[in-house]
């Protein structure tokens, strides 16, 4: 074992420069939440012989469910194909009981925004649609509906580490929307405490056409788009943590009465 990999770590090293191969120390966070859409249920696309397309979440193939097996965490898939913020916010979460006490995680990996953006035209927004005191008077642009998602979990579970996941890049026109929508995550991550950034845009591969003849069918992902997906993702979160161990020092006493606010560093 070289302990230097987690303690005298490379200051150059990039988030996706070491892949992790049994959750790395993703597998702290022995309960986690994926909040999205078709791409974080494991939806695959079909095409019948009359040109037809059909979409099924297969969830057992979701990056979510590979990062459970990977970990031996109880994950979540709180997504469904067509996912947006709005919806989730309005009525999917309360109507599947994902707001249930049972169900609080000491983690949460938030990917939502392509429906939002590319399908319902939504304005991005900023943190200033953000009201601190109300959160039923947030704006309704896709920040005020996320940021309402992650305001009712603190309230439930105000110690849970958040993971905010940008849209990864590719060759097309859709790449200002998916700037905005980055540069909103990090000011949601300035300001929140125990949120971070999955910033796939700049440190995943880009998703060109190479890429998706090799790990997509149709216009969504085949079954090794998911795993490498869950790969990224648990190696990302295993940077982070290797990278930041004082805020993660008291994961296991999240939601439990002897978290000690007193240790938590960010933002001293």
């Amino acid at each position: 074992m070289n302990i230097h990999e987690y303690i005298a770590l490379d200051p150059n090293e990039k988030p996706l420069d070491r892949i992790v191969e049994d959750g790395g120390m993703c597998a702290i966070f022995r309960n986690i939440a994926c909040i999205g859409d078709s791409l974080s249920s494991g939806e695959f696309e079909a095409l019948d012989n009359n040109g037809n397309r059909s979409y099924h979440d297969l969830f057992e193939y979701s990056w979510g469910q590979f990062i459970a097996r990977d970990c031996g965490s109880r994950v979540y898939n709180f997504s469904r194909g067509g996912m947006t913020a709005k919806e989730y916010w309005n009525s999917f979460a309360a109507d599947n009981g994902f707001w249930d006490e049972d169900k609080l995680c000491e983690a949460y990996i938030l990917a939502l925004g392509v429906n939002d953006l590319f399908g319902m035209k939504m304005e991005v927004g900023s943190v200033e649609d953000i009201c601190d005191e109300d959160p039923e008077k947030n704006a309704e642009t896709f920040a005020g509906f996320y940021a309402r998602i992650i305001q009712r979990i603190k309230s439930m579970q105000p110690h849970a580490r958040f993971f905010l996941m940008t849209m990864p890049r590719e060759w097309t026109e859709q790449e200002e929307a998916k700037t905005s929508h980055r540069q909103l995550l990090h000011d949601l991550a300035e300001k929140y405490d125990h949120t971070f950034v999955l910033d796939l845009y700049e440190y995943a591969p880009k998703y060109d056409e190479e890429f998706k003849r090799r790990y997509n069918l149709y216009g969504h992902m085949n079954p090794m788009g998911y795993r490498l997906t869950a790969k990224m993702v648990e190696s990302y979160i295993d940077y982070i943590v290797r990278h930041n161990p004082e805020e993660f020092y008291q994961v296991g006493f999240i939601g439990k009465p002897q978290y000690d606010e007193r240790l938590d560093k960010k933002g001293e």
